[in-house]
């Protein structure tokens, strides 16, 4: 089968591609080996079904990659999906991965002396903006966002931001830098995620997979 007719899923890089590989053997997905070399600097690869290619992209690469249609399917967060809300991407399953949560979070001493019940204005540190003002405008808080993509948990101590929305899995990122859950923003989980177009013309490889996929994530 040639490259341009065979389906495309993307991976993630980081935390769930770790808890993704496994479920994809359950579902009889094998990678070629080079994916597993540390030092492979290719990006696409086979796999054992003809018919069925992986990219392995940036964690927040992988929803545009689907919604754009460069990829037919996707493994990715709730988190990214909440963040980007592509009108094109259609999310069948929770593949039950990847769990942590995304919260509100502050350094420890505010405890106490500053009450979010009384915020009306917020500077808020964090990867996710649109989830963040959301949040925030739900309960009538104007929230000012700094994004950042990556060591959030330093906003507080350098004087970005009193306050960060983040992942957080086990807390001892923030325990180390001083800082405190304060709100749960949402629990996350990864999901397989699908380019509603090619779910309309390729109906039975498409769903093939996502059953596939199903009774993977079932069974693990």
């Amino acid at each position: 089968m040639r490259a341009n007719e065979r389906l495309v899923l993307a991976l993630p890089k980081g935390r769930i591609l770790g808890e993704a590989v496994p479920l994809m053997r359950l579902a009889g997905i094998e990678i070629e080996p080079a994916f597993d070399d540390p030092e492979e600097r290719q990006l696409r690869f086979r796999t054992n079904h003809d018919e069925l290619d992986v990219v392995r992209v940036r964690s927040f690469d992988v929803p545009t990659f689907v919604a754009f249609g460069a990829a037919h399917l996707g493994v990715t967060g709730a988190d990214d999906l909440m963040e980007f809300d592509y009108p094109e991407i259609y999310a069948p399953l929770d593949l039950k991965i990847g769990h942590c949560r995304l919260v509100v979070a502050a350094p420890k001493e505010d405890l106490g002396r500053d009450d979010p019940r009384r915020w009306s204005q917020v500077r808020i540190a964090t990867k996710y903006p649109e989830i963040t003002r959301r949040y925030f405008a739900a309960r009538g808080v104007q929230a000012e966002c700094i994004k950042l993509n990556g060591a959030v948990e330093l906003a507080p101590s350098m004087g970005l931001a009193r306050q960060i929305v983040d992942l957080v899995q086990t807390g001892a990122t923030l325990k180390a830098n001083g800082l405190v859950e304060i709100e749960q923003v949402a629990e996350i989980t990864s999901r397989l995620i699908v380019n509603r177009a090619a779910l309309k013309t390729r109906t039975e490889r498409v769903g093939h997979w996502i059953e596939r996929f199903r009774e993977a994530a079932d069974a693990a």
